[in-house]
């Protein structure tokens, strides 16, 4: 892509949507000027335009949340861009995986499968990254390795027991209470979902 093409507004602004290239959820809109998108470019590293602080600020510089530039898209009128990005932890300053977790109509899509995984993921290394009290996901952090991998062990005799008794909603719970247990592990590990999916998209 020719920086030339990028049609700024008045303000030397233009808007980028930013996209998880994994499971393709609109994760935020942010703005770039000429030297953000330079220096994103360059990088590969998320960098915006603050218009309330008037500077350059880098996704993730303080959060470690930060985002890596996967492709970058220019529309067909030249003024909007489309980032694709892989996305570290929560999006969203509130800690939510993506901005646009409020609907105004309907009640809301299944955000499905990868989605729903790299989401519950970002929450538990926003907790190992920033415990709060009472948190049971810290809890499992501080106990270790050990006290870990014995729930996991325990969910998934849970899971088993569960299919054998052929209970449709026992198995649901117990499957995603092994899931989630599964996640803290990868996250104590310093692995991520996207090296399971590559996995698994390697035996297809």
């Amino acid at each position: 892509m020719n920086i030339d093409q990028v049609r700024f507004d008045d303000k030397g602004l233009v808007p980028v949507v930013v996209q998880d290239v994994k499971t393709h959820a609109v994760l935020m809109v942010a703005y770039m000027n000429r030297e953000a998108l330079e220096k994103t470019l360059e990088t590969g590293d998320m960098t915006y335009y603050s218009r309330s602080r008037q500077k350059l600020w880098r996704k993730g510089e303080t959060s470690g949340h930060v985002q890596k530039l996967y492709e970058l898209k220019l529309d067909c009128d030249g003024d909007t861009l489309l980032a694709l990005v892989s996305q570290t932890g929560p999006a969203c300053h509130t800690g939510r995986y993506s901005c646009f977790a409020e609907s105004l109509y309907g009640e809301g899509a299944y955000s499905g499968g990868y989605g729903i995984i790299d989401e519950l993921f970002a929450v538990i290394q926003d907790r190992k990254a920033n415990p709060k009290e009472g948190s049971y996901t810290n809890y499992l952090f501080d106990k270790g390795i050990d006290k870990i991998l014995k729930k996991v062990g325990e969910e998934a005799a849970e899971v088993i027991i569960a299919a054998k008794n052929a209970a449709p909603e026992e198995i649901r719970y117990e499957t995603a209470d092994l899931l989630y247990h599964l996640l803290v592990m990868l996250c104590e590990r310093g692995l991520v979902p996207a090296q399971v999916f590559a996995e698994l998209e390697k035996r297809r």
